[in-house]
């Protein structure tokens, strides 16, 4: 489950308080102890203060990017995007794909289940003159590897995944009817225009069909059969309601969940200006409620040896906060992410910044080192050569797994 906060979380106020800097870099917030002796995190994360030992935070990670588009490329996809440092670029198909998308092309599984899902939509910057990120879709792998998207809003009373219903004239038993038919004249077809993008546009059309006639796949986006009390406890706001959500796909065998910040109208977690005010009325109440859920959601079940849980965003935050308006620039140089779960050994700290959180003090982790941990904890070879859209074998990452990280 990729949690993606869109914006740049500032890893003064969440995850690398600094109480001992001076007061223009440390800025508004107190740091607590956690459950973990020896780690502090941000005093607006009270409940997650409380789950330390189940996860482990990374202090250290850092790249030379301070546009949102192409810095999200680099995160999602673990390579740098076809034009770094930039804003203007939205989607291609030169794009390197999305973490979720790959791992569906090398581990390749039955069922009607999507092999990868994002909700609540793909991000998109207002301030970007490329709109939507690239990185969030199949890129290179064509839109067959695309995710499968489920927009709207969760807590809404509602909400339905879309492309799982019927129209009210068409049956179940109609919809297999004409499948049967077209399965009928479909080998005649691929002898008058035997070629791959038929053969591609088959399978696609069988993946579909697949997941709109299996009942089970209804059921796993219906939260409806969640308890009240399990929705209460996740919030009942989008945020919260779409981790529950990725939890009840990845329980259904989703391999790859996305769950990117929520569309909210006010630059997301981009804080150039009121930061502290954001962060602790808007931005930091609902993911201290949404994923110390799940993390507690995951772990009562019996399931988060076995998911990975990631907390990321693009870059962090300047650490002199801006006199005028009380906001933190862009910051790529250092800034923090959250593993749990799949392996990861909770209660620890990887890397260290330094005393201003400018620049990591030891460990430095790329966007590509992280990507690699994340194939390696899923059981994918990083470093085995893949095909780009040429035809070239490069490597799938440019960076090492950080095995210090798991146990064992």
């Amino acid at each position: 489950i990729l949690i993606w906060m869109d914006g740049g979380p500032s890893h003064f106020e969440t995850f690398d308080p600094k109480p001992d800097a001076p007061a223009e870099i440390r800025g508004e917030f107190a740091a607590i102890g956690t459950k973990t002796p020896g780690i502090q995190i941000a005093e607006h994360f009270p409940r997650l203060a409380q789950l330390s030992d189940k996860y482990c935070i990374v202090r250290s990670l850092t790249h030379d990017d301070p546009a949102h588009l192409s810095s999200v490329h680099h995160l999602l996809t673990g390579r740098h995007a076809p034009h770094v440092k930039s804003d203007k670029d939205p989607p291609s198909r030169e794009d390197w794909p999305h973490l979720g998308a790959m791992l569906a092309r090398l581990q390749p599984r039955g069922g009607s289940m999507p092999p990868f899902v994002m909700m609540p939509w793909f991000v998109s910057h207002p301030a970007a003159p490329g709109g939507v990120a690239p990185g969030q879709h199949g890129g290179q792998l064509g839109p067959g590897a695309d995710p499968f998207l489920v927009q709207g809003d969760p807590s809404a009373s509602s909400f339905r995944a879309p492309g799982l219903s019927l129209p009210d004239d068409l049956s179940l038993d109609r919809l297999e009817s004409r499948h049967a038919l077209i399965r009928q004249i479909e080998p005649q077809l691929r002898r008058e225009e035997a070629d791959a993008e038929r053969a591609h546009f088959s399978r696609l059309r069988q993946e579909a069909f697949s997941m709109v006639a299996a009942p089970q796949v209804r059921e796993a986006f219906d939260l409806a059969a969640e308890p009240d009390a399990l929705r209460d406890r996740y919030g009942r706001h989008i945020h919260g309601q779409c981790l529950l959500l990725a939890r009840r796909l990845t329980q259904s065998g989703v391999p790859l969940v996305c769950v990117n910040w929520h569309n909210d109208g006010q630059n997301f977690w981009d804080t150039h200006g009121n930061n502290f005010h954001q962060l602790k009325q808007r931005l930091m109440p609902p993911t201290d409620q949404g994923l110390s859920a799940l993390l507690e959601d995951l772990a009562q079940r019996g399931l988060l040896d076995e998911t990975l849980v990631v907390w990321a965003g693009e870059f962090g935050r300047r650490p002199r906060i801006t006199a005028n308006n009380a906001g933190r620039e862009h910051w790529p140089r250092c800034f923090s992410a959250v593993l749990a779960g799949g392996g990861i050994r909770g209660g620890q700290l990887f890397g260290r910044s330094d005393a201003r959180a400018e620049f990591p003090a030891d460990d430095p982790v790329s966007p590509a080192h992280l990507a690699a941990t994340i194939y390696h904890a899923l059981g994918v070879d990083p470093g085995q050569y893949v095909a780009a859209r040429d035809g070239r074998p490069v490597r799938l990452t440019e960076g090492s797994p950080i095995v210090r990280l798991f146990t064992g």
